[in-house]
């Protein structure tokens, strides 16, 4: 049986930001909505596009810093002051 979620549109919008996000570790995600990492994958190809996907997917798998256990200690932050923000599962322009 599947799990469902009843998620805002603004807190839709959150977790795929926060997804995004290469310093924030899926377990902040957990903590904040309650959705597991395969949660989160399973929201994001429902969500997005398909070539949007690929591309989410390609660069966090492996990527250590979205899984607390993995990071170094230099990571004291969940967002990188470089990246741009993200609204209306969009990348907003500076």
């Amino acid at each position: 049986m599947k799990k469902q979620f009843k998620l805002s549109e603004r807190d839709l919008d959150r977790i795929i930001e926060m997804a995004w996000e290469d310093r924030t570790p899926f377990d902040a995600i957990k903590d904040q909505f309650g959705l597991s990492e395969q949660e989160v994958i399973t929201l994001m190809r429902r969500e997005m596009k398909r070539s949007s996907f690929n591309l989410w997917r390609a660069r966090v798998q492996g990527r250590k810093t979205k899984h607390r256990k993995t990071r170094g200690e230099e990571v004291d932050r969940f967002k990188c002051t470089r990246q741009r923000n993200i609204s209306n599962n969009k990348v907003s322009k500076r």
